[in-house]
């Protein structure tokens, strides 16, 4: 599928529920929010893009703690999590994205080896329990993607926006 066709598709399940998107990446730089905003339209279903690539602009940008970056490592559950319930309380949106990931070529460790990435989806409460009584419902899940930087970085993209499409619809 294209990536226009699926965010076509997002936009739509988005719409449908009267929601507003606010995305927070890492490892992507920018690229869904680029990706979301290459649809005409999309300031109807697109609030903002955080682009939090140093740990002090997850902290400054998006609240997530500095303790939180220092225990589990900017590429991790916890601060994925953080990013994407930092991006919900930062901004206008009902839903959000959030990534963090090794992109490569360098950079990756044995623990976390190049392609890794943690996203998560912040979503309504009433989509499902509730994540220490804040207003939303995280979904988070571990990606092992193959390839270059380039393909590293489109694959959490097209993962990322499927992912939420999926979830929006079922919901």
């Amino acid at each position: 599928m294209s990536s226009h066709t699926l965010t076509e598709q997002l936009a739509e399940a988005l719409l449908q529920h009267g929601w507003m998107l606010a995305t927070a990446e890492s490892c992507t730089g920018g690229m869904m929010a680029s990706r979301c905003t290459d649809l005409s339209g999309s300031s109807n279903w697109f609030e903002r893009g955080f682009v939090t690539y140093s740990n002090e602009a997850k902290h400054e940008m998006l609240g997530v703690d500095s303790a939180l970056i220092a225990e589990h490592g900017a590429v991790s559950e916890a601060v994925v999590q953080a990013m994407a319930l930092g991006a919900l309380r930062h901004s206008r949106a009902q839903v959000s994205i959030a990534v963090t990931g090794v992109a490569g070529p360098t950079g990756g460790t044995a623990d976390k080896p190049v392609g890794m990435v943690w996203l998560a989806w912040g979503l309504p409460s009433d989509a499902g329990p509730t994540l220490d009584a804040e207003a939303a419902w995280v979904k988070t899940e571990l990606m092992h993607f193959a390839g270059d930087r380039a393909a590293v970085r489109e694959a959490t993209v097209q993962h990322a926006l499927k992912t939420l499409r999926d979830l929006l619809q079922r919901h």
